[in-house]
């Protein structure tokens, strides 16, 4: 299969960006400044993230949409308020995660936010479970940007007046030459910001006037060490088929209701979680000294029996030091418990901690 590019890839191209191939496309790893120095940039300044990898999918409304949706999703659709974005899951009978998603709100509908490697897969998933009553669209004409950190409001509000007063995983529709946009105050990052998503027409010109006012181009290499250091999982990794949302120390997103009602694939498995047949956790790690733990590294107790594995490891900038997330069995989870890295043949302190490893600086 092709590998595809995204419409920023000659933008990117022209800034020296080093590409690397993630889910099917040419995608921007890092920059000329490296990818500490654009955490970094991303955490005190504002980072632009190209993000058109992703999946778009709007679903057209209709009276049945939201009984046949909270089928596959566990969040409370029938609540949520126009605009309004909910974190969630796409579910299989054993409780485990297709994919983890956006789900927002909108006037004609619904938009669901699609990880660039499951997009097609879950198209299908999402399009099987609803039929042929409803209609649904992967829009590949549009891209999606992510503008993040603490100066991305005032660079944005100074092109689009009125974004700055959305909340926390919020959204609207506002118009930049002419050209209807829709954004959302959310991101990936930890930091506050915003995803704007626009026609792959008109996606230059605003990256390049976003970055002309002070936003600096970031890569997939700083994108994961943000987001490691928020606690974030990125599916295939932290998460996937054989991972249940409470495994995943997810309950969080699993709305009430729907925890007290069931009615969604895997609930049995999920429930059975909640009440306490649970036999591991995904947990923060932080190594001693400067070890990197890699995603697969095993963990061990003090008395060296095995009790769990890394999936993700990096160096967080923020923190000047080694953190790692990963799944421990249940007894072992608890904030403060030794355990050991066996990192190549040799085994290495560290403890648990809690999540995120970095305070979340999120406009609420």
């Amino acid at each position: 299969m092709e590998i595809q590019k995204t419409a920023l890839y000659e933008y990117h191209k022209s800034l020296g960006a080093k590409f690397v191939p993630f889910a099917g496309y040419h995608m921007p790893a890092q920059y000329t400044s490296g990818i500490i120095e654009e955490h970094k940039l991303t955490r005190t300044k504002a980072g632009l993230f190209d993000v058109s990898h992703m999946g778009q999918l709007f679903i057209e409304d209709h009276p049945d949409l939201i009984i046949e949706l909270e089928k596959i999703i566990p969040i409370d659709l029938k609540n949520i308020k126009l605009n309004q974005s909910k974190y969630s899951f796409l579910t299989n009978e054993n409780g485990g995660i297709y994919d983890d998603l956006i789900v927002t709100k909108i006037e004609e509908g619904f938009i669901i936010i699609l990880n660039a490697a499951c997009k097609e897969n879950d198209y299908k998933i999402i399009k099987d479970a609803l039929g042929s009553k409803f209609k649904l669209s992967l829009n590949k004409d549009l891209s999606l940007i992510a503008l993040q950190g603490p100066k991305a409001a005032e660079i944005l509000e100074h092109l689009i007046k009125g974004v700055s007063s959305l909340k926390f995983m919020n959204g609207n529709n506002f118009f930049y030459n002419e050209n209807k946009i829709y954004i959302t105050r959310s991101g990936y990052t930890g930091e506050d910001g915003f995803e704007i998503s626009l026609s792959n027409k008109i996606v230059e010109p605003l990256a390049k006037i976003l970055v002309s006012n002070g936003a600096q181009p970031i890569g997939l290499g700083a994108r994961d060490t943000l987001r490691l250091e928020a606690g974030l999982c990125l599916y295939g990794h932290d998460i996937n088929e054989t991972t249940t949302p409470i495994e995943a120390n997810l309950k969080w997103a699993i709305s009430k209701r729907r925890i007290e009602e069931g009615g969604f694939l895997g609930y049995n498995k999920i429930k059975a979680n909640i009440n306490g047949e649970l036999s591991r956790l995904r947990v923060g790690i932080k190594p001693l000294g400067k070890i990197i733990a890699r995603e697969g590294t095993k963990i061990f107790s003090q008395d060296e029996n095995e009790i769990g594995s890394i999936t993700s490891g990096t160096f967080g900038p923020s923190i000047n030091g080694s953190i790692a997330m990963g799944y421990l069995k249940y007894n072992f989870t608890k904030p403060g418990t030794k355990i050991f890295l066996e990192v190549r043949g040799k085994k290495y302190e560290a403890s648990v901690t809690k999540l995120p490893f970095y305070k979340k600086n999120y406009v609420r």
